[in-house]
């Protein structure tokens, strides 16, 4: 059987769940910081490199203060990530501002913690212009269109809603230049989940050539580029991690080649990955409540499409431990559920698993970024804890369960009583 690692095993689990009911996301601060280290040292020859970690693959600040400490930045997309930046410490080139459609609020905080601002349209510059004033550095985030493919779940590029065409590149650099502004930056963000690794340095040899082709057109000078993110991670137990050394060895031969090569040197090169970061180091854990038999077997679940939405939303496939039976032949086939009104609330499809049993625990793997994060609260569902499994063993709550008080918190059931 093609299985994957556990950082605990089912006596563990146990031990929390007397504190912590299921269900519950844990997340493993070793491996986190073992791979951000990995992820630096592999970079290590490129010039300037950086890693502005994607908060919404997981919005916690306990998170972000343990990947501040390993040298990461925050990449962010609103308000409420911002402020999540902020209080983890991070301020000034820690972050990356990215968004789309944005409120002049937004703009207005970026700039006042002194992050990089990275416009997705032409129109935002008279935007940001107005509404916070044109800072120091800015940036603009190219949609490269038919030059570039995109995958599954980004789509493709021409018909994505983000960025600048390469015409309105040129114009927006010249409209920055003839402002004043000095200091440039460049980004891009064509992928998700992509475990091609030539993909990434094939995007970093497009950024590349533009970097050039603007900077001797306009006579502009770049600080930084931003190659985005998008790296995935091997969700199936039989497919192979991205490596990082050969998407760093690719794009330091492109740097060298275009960059260097055009005298357009130093140039700082960033990245900002979320998912594989954190995403193999969490794990939703979920007590079996229900058995059911009719045309199919199913395993109902103590958890929902509220706390890990991918395969309901994507048909992801998330690997699936029945804690205690890992060495137990996978002989039955379910289809193991939650408690949603949706008939795709379904962790798993046709999955052969070791027999279970009402009572079983279940460690669904890989969700440790898109996880909690989109969670939600159709049909009254209630977002669950986050935990953190510390270096020592020991386990912290870094987010309390919702309550039905939280649920109801912006109704105002006493004005109910006299509506009419």
């Amino acid at each position: 059987m093609v299985s994957k690692n556990l950082p605990f095993k089912k006596e563990d689990i146990l031990k929390i769940m007397e504190k912590y009911p299921t269900p519950f996301h844990i997340y493993d601060e070793k491996a986190i910081r073992e791979n951000a280290r990995r992820m630096k040292s592999a970079f290590k020859d490129i010039p300037g490199f950086k890693e502005f970690f994607a908060v919404k693959a997981l919005p916690n600040p306990f998170i972000l203060k343990i990947l501040k400490e390993e040298g990461f930045g925050a990449d962010c997309s609103s308000l409420p990530e911002l402020i999540l930046a902020e209080k983890a410490g991070m301020t000034g080139g820690d972050i990356m501002f990215s968004s789309n459609d944005t409120p002049s609020e937004e703009f207005i905080k970026a700039k006042e913690l002194g992050g990089f601002i990275n416009l997705d349209d032409i129109s935002h510059i008279p935007y940001l212009e107005k509404s916070a004033g044109l800072p120091e550095i800015v940036c603009f985030r190219y949609n490269p269109g038919p030059l570039k493919e995109g995958n599954a779940i980004i789509g493709k590029p021409e018909e994505a809603k983000y960025g600048f065409t390469r015409e309105q590149m040129f114009e927006g650099y010249r409209i920055l230049r003839d402002k004043g502004v000095k200091r440039f930056g460049m980004h891009t963000m064509v992928a998700s989940n992509e475990l091609n690794s030539d993909y990434f340095v094939e995007t970093a040899r497009i950024l590349f050539e533009l970097i050039v082709e603007i900077s001797k057109g306009l006579g502009i000078q770049f600080e930084f580029v931003n190659l985005g993110g998008g790296i995935g991670i091997p969700y199936r137990p039989e497919q192979e991690p991205v490596s990082l050394e050969a998407v760093a060895k690719g794009v330091k031969e492109a740097y060298d080649a275009t960059i260097t090569a055009n005298g357009l040197a130093p140039l700082k090169v960033y990245l900002e990955c979320g998912r594989v970061i954190t995403g193999p180091y969490g794990y939703l854990i979920s007590q079996v409540r229900h058995l059911k038999s009719t045309y199919k077997d199913y395993v109902g679940l103590d958890s929902c499409m509220a706390n890990l939405m991918r395969p309901g939303m994507y048909g992801a496939y998330h690997h699936i431990t029945v804690l205690g039976k890992e060495k137990k032949s996978p002989a039955h086939k379910y289809d193991v559920t939650g408690s949603l009104c949706e008939n795709n609330d379904k962790f798993a499809i046709d999955r052969m698993l070791p027999e279970v049993e009402i009572g079983d625990i279940l460690a669904i793997h890989d969700a440790g970024a898109h996880g909690h994060a989109m969670g939600f609260n159709y049909n009254g569902k209630l977002r669950s804890a986050e935990l953190l499994l510390r270096e020592d063993g020991s386990v912290v709550q870094i987010r309390r369960a919702e309550t039905i008080e939280d649920y109801f918190a912006t109704l105002d059931f006493e004005q109910l009583k006299s509506f009419r």
